[in-house]
């Protein structure tokens, strides 16, 4: 059985994105991003929210062959992946291998991970509340860069309480921090 797998970057008060929505101070460095793809190595479909769709779409058309190897590796794993966004505003999808569903079915999402020999990938705060809620992470991976924004969009539900299982800690050359928990039965 796949799990389902969390990965967010964020302020280290937690947040996705600033107060006006900016969020291009948490791009992680090579060290950083390389760790990410390592994590993402085994997946086999995102889970994604609109707003996370449009801007992980950039690796439908990164260059195979660009400066960065992590970004290489990333790419590929990008466009191999499956992806299903769940958007009722969203008509038509701007890359390969995706499915847009207008809500999420915990259901299906039940029998996906049941299925598949890979893990699947959620992205997007309000997405993986939904997912959260429903009691359907299996692990939460928080890359947190090291600066403070005050307020904006929250990486996790606020009403909600789950018993966590520290996975590891790694520190980074450039003051990042990954956490990664995983949820207890």
């Amino acid at each position: 059985m796949a799990k389902l797998i969390y990965s967010m970057l964020t302020s280290l008060d937690g947040y996705v994105a600033d107060k006006d929505g900016h969020f291009r101070w948490a791009a992680p460095d090579e060290e950083v991003h390389a760790f990410i793809t390592n994590l993402e190595r085994n997946t086999s479909t995102f889970l994604l929210g609109r707003r996370m769709y449009e801007v992980l779409a950039v690796w439908e058309t990164m260059p195979e062959d660009g400066p960065s190897s992590a970004s290489n590796e990333y790419g590929k794993i990008w466009r191999t992946a499956n992806k299903i966004v769940y958007s009722t505003s969203l008509i038509k999808p701007a890359t390969k291998r995706t499915v847009i569903k207008p809500e999420f079915d915990v259901e299906a999402i039940r029998r996906l991970k049941s299925q598949s020999k890979q893990n699947l990938v959620i992205g997007g705060p309000q997405l993986a509340a939904e997912a959260i809620r429903a009691g359907l992470v299996d692990e939460f991976h928080q890359f947190i860069a090291p600066m403070v924004v005050g307020g904006g969009n929250y990486w996790l539900p606020q009403d909600i309480k789950i018993k966590l299982e520290l996975g590891g800690v790694q520190k980074f050359e450039k003051g990042f921090v990954h956490l990664h928990y995983n949820a207890s039965d």
